[in-house]
């Protein structure tokens, strides 16, 4: 009986595996040159797909993703280079879709606010520490 348990654990643990590691892009979206697919699937995984929001475009879905994926491969096709189509994105979607956006004035805050939280959150917890001693 044990052992049954454990071959199926084994089983739906891998299953669960590559269905979480696999990516949505779709045969008919790759391209035939391996190089440009390649660079293709370089540029999706640095851009944050819109609507899951905690995803790349290359791991995402959502019809959104699959149109930015699409457009990718077509600014490659047409010859385009990589900063230009980050910066088509950009200029087209905000910084937010870059999963690393650029430190510039205006993503001040996407840097520097979860160091400042997590500071806010340390002296909390000291300070909430300090004062349970005291008790």
């Amino acid at each position: 009986m044990k052992k049954n348990f454990f071959i199926i654990f084994v089983y739906i643990f891998f299953i669960q595996f590559f269905i979480n590691h696999s990516y949505t892009v779709e045969p008919e979206e790759m391209l035939k040159n391996q190089e440009q697919e390649l660079r293709a699937r370089k540029i999706s995984k640095n851009i944050r797909c819109m609507v899951c929001q905690n995803q790349s475009i290359d791991e995402s879905d959502a019809p959104l993703a699959k149109d930015l994926r699409m457009l990718i491969r077509n600014k490659i096709i047409k010859g385009q280079n990589d900063t230009e189509i980050y910066k088509f994105l950009s200029d087209r979607y905000g910084d937010f879709i870059l999963l690393k956006p650029p430190l510039k004035s205006s993503t001040l805050a996407l840097w520097f606010l979860p160091i400042i939280f997590f500071i806010i959150g340390i002296l909390v917890i000291f300070n909430h520490t300090k004062k349970s001693k005291k008790i």
